[in-house]
């Protein structure tokens, strides 16, 4: 086999690069808030698709696009702060840039805080040789009155530079003329290397002379073994077809670190911003001072006083605009879906399948799959472009930034305020959005505790109840959505502070330890890119989402069905498990039919409801209402009361994650362990807690 096909191989066996012959392989690297995903969309256009790495719990993004006949695949790295190792992250494009041996590494600043983002630069430029420095938001830099010299950059690093405004497709052409360039060889590289004082140089040629490493550049590997970087040499192991560990562990029994008397790291690290000072400094022109709008937002948004009270607004409004909007187009869409079923009907016996079998189909598996896609479907087509025009805005930072201290107190990490925001559209989306914590503690601790967030599929619980028992006296549509929205929010909050209690106890118990310092950057408030957002809203959120429900959902309707259509002694099984959780139930102000609803909601919380409107009308199989006031009807007939509705839905709030979730926490921990605390922890708490409710209520006489 000839060295192409070995090195595509390599490439789909431990990257999953599929990589085509002729293609050439870029790998797009630098800090967060860069815009680098931006280049990459303003790059591929949507000839892209995402996945995880090998191995990891860390997404990887690629796509493809062709220039003067040539055939690009792009690789989207994580964005790291340093190569050194400290997260999944930085493992993942340290590894990549390493061993996957990108034909370009194009490296992306942010204009504006050059200082800060050429640390990397310089790491990566200690790795390979083909890099392109990629200076973006050069656009935002104008507006603050920064002017970067890109030829002074380029006479000081060596390398190609390029600025643009990728939102604005702003110097893409340039960047893609750079590729053709560069993977022509026709730039004459000339790298410039950061050296260190003379003790440490002497070292670094004592190892270069006596180690020769064809899978990596020497110099890089000498300041590893310097410093000792195992996890690098662990990746030898799983990388290199070669066996190096021998040789490596012989060169380092030779070096005599007695006369370096620091922390290598930190000095590799000092010495990097110090030249990063020196170059965004000569390569920066401030030509006026201006006063940073940003700031002048931040200071209200973020402050003590208004910052969360304006969280608590705008979440009232999302809340709002989702329930009203999500109204006419479910009822049209149940409409459509349920219009359906008698066509299916017919097909089945035309096909003359036996009658439970097709009763099974029609009444049981599509109907429980039209009812989640119109219950579902709507609001998520809302809500999910919402939370995303809030993320490209640059708002979300600030939800983090406002809520950091109270998980500080409780020994977490702020940015479990950005995975729990992720929850509220899905809680498994959440889960994997806990990927952004670098530490594996406070991940768990993210990770279990994210179901108290009510998702998506326990909004039309939440809004069913609150309209019948809070707003069912309010004649004025738009008052009446204002009370259920700030239910539902208030329901919301309570969910925050039994997440920051619930955090507090396993960081003290179970998942020992303190929250851990991170660096939290303000990007600037962007005009959203609304063709952007329609396409990561509906579809990487609202179809993934959806289509994980949908494939749960069938066969939990097939159940359900059998359940409704079984019987012994003329009751079917369904009244009789109802009747023996009714104890259990009557403990925590339920009955059993809601507790055995829940149950069966265990594959998707959307289809709780028309359980419970089965078992009540006794049909055997799930059925709908014309009308908001039918159903409070049918549930005040079967004795509802205010303890009823609200443990209700503090049971919703509380209970047991979805089967999607807990299928997305087994992936993300690779371990089963945690999945069943994650089921075991909200259950526990949303007994208690109903309990506690039922007998306050009765105490009180209610």
């Amino acid at each position: 086999m000839n060295v192409v096909n070995d090195n595509i191989n390599y490439l789909r066996e431990n990257f999953n690069v599929d990589k085509k012959e002729n293609e050439i392989v870029i790998a797009l690297f630098g800090n967060p808030n860069t815009g680098k995903s931006t280049v990459f969309n303003s790059l591929t256009g949507l000839n892209q698709h995402t996945g995880n790495w090998p191995g990891k719990t860390v997404s990887s993004a690629k796509g493809r696009f062709s220039y003067k006949n040539k055939n690009y695949i792009i690789v989207d790295l994580p964005g790291t702060y340093s190569l050194f190792s400290l997260s999944q992250e930085e493992f993942v494009a340290r590894d990549f840039i390493c061993f996957g041996k990108p034909d370009i590494l194009l490296v992306v600043c942010d204009a504006n805080s050059l200082e800060r983002n050429l640390n990397v630069l310089f790491q990566a430029m200690e790795i390979t040789k083909n890099i392109i420095l990629c200076v973006n938001l050069i656009d935002e830099a104008k507006k603050n009155g920064i002017k970067v010299d890109k030829e002074v950059l380029e006479n000081e690093l060596g390398i190609p530079v390029v600025l643009t405004s990728a939102r604005n497709d702003f110097g893409i052409d340039n960047l893609l003329n750079t590729f053709d360039i560069v993977s022509s060889n026709k730039y004459a590289f000339n790298n410039k290397t950061i050296y260190y004082d003379d003790k440490i140089e002497k070292k670094i040629n004592y190892i270069k002379d006596n180690i020769n490493i064809e899978d990596i550049n020497n110099r890089w590997l000498a300041l590893r073994i310097l410093d000792d970087d195992e996890s690098l040499f662990k990746s030898f192991s799983t990388y290199s077809k070669k066996k190096y560990t021998l040789s490596i562990e012989k060169i380092k029994s030779k070096i005599d670190k007695s006369d370096l008397n620091y922390n290598l790291r930190d000095y590799f690290t000092e010495k990097n911003y110090e030249y990063a000072n020196y170059l965004s400094q000569k390569a920066t022109i401030k030509e006026k001072t201006t006063y940073d709008k940003d700031d002048k937002v931040d200071k209200i948004v973020t402050s003590n006083i208004f910052g969360i009270p304006i969280m608590i607004s705008l979440l009232i409004f999302i809340l709002w605009i989702t329930i009203f909007g999500a109204n006419y187009p479910s009822s049209i869409l149940s409409d459509i879906l349920f219009g359906f079923e008698p066509i299916l009907l017919d097909i089945c016996n035309t096909l003359n399948l036996p009658i439970f079998l097709t009763n099974m189909i029609v009444f049981g598996m599509y109907k429980t799959l039209a009812w989640v896609v119109s219950v579902m479907l709507p609001p998520m087509a809302i809500f999910f472009p919402f939370f995303t025009l809030l993320e490209d805005f640059g708002y979300l930072p600030r939800i983090a930034f406002n809520l950091d201290h109270l998980f500080k107190k409780v020994n977490a990490h702020g940015k479990q305020s950005l995975t729990m925001c992720m929850g509220l559209g899905c809680n498994a989306c959440g889960v994997v959005g806990c990927r952004i914590i670098d530490s594996p503690r406070e991940r768990l601790i993210a990770i279990l505790t994210n179901n108290f967030i009510p998702c998506n599929g326990r909004f039309p619980i939440l809004i069913s109840i609150s309209t019948i028992f809070f707003a069912s006296n309010i004649t004025n549509s738009f008052l009446s959505n204002l009370v259920v929205s700030i239910s539902i929010s208030v329901m919301i909050i309570f969910g925050i502070l039994i997440t920051l209690f619930v955090s507090f106890i396993l960081s003290k118990t179970l998942l020992k330890g303190y929250s851990s310092t991170f660096t939290l950057e303000l990007p600037p408030y962007r005009t959203p890119k609304f063709v952007r957002v329609l396409y990561t809203s509906i579809i990487d959120r609202t179809i993934f989402v959806l289509s994980r429900a949908v494939l749960i959902s069938i066969p939990a309707g097939c159940i359900i069905w059998i359940l409704a259509n079984t019987h012994i002694d003329n009751t079917n099984l369904l009244t009789i498990i109802a009747n023996f959780l009714n104890p259990i139930a009557s403990i925590i102000g339920l009955d059993g039919f809601i507790l055995l609803a829940f149950i069966l909601g265990f594959p998707a919380n959307e289809i709780v409801v028309p359980i419970i409107l089965m078992c009540y009308l006794s049909t055997n199989t799930m059925v709908d209402v014309d009308s908001i006031a039918s159903l409070g009807q049918i549930l005040k007939n079967n004795n509802w009361t205010i303890l009823t509705a609200l443990n209700t839905m503090i049971f919703s709030l509380l209970h047991w994650p979805c089967a999607t979730t807990i299928l997305t926490i087994k992936k993300e921990t690779n371990s089963i362990k945690w999945p069943i605390l994650a089921f075991l922890i909200p259950t526990t708490i949303g007994f208690i807690v109903c309990s506690f409710t039922t007998l306050v209520y009765k105490l009180i006489g209610a």
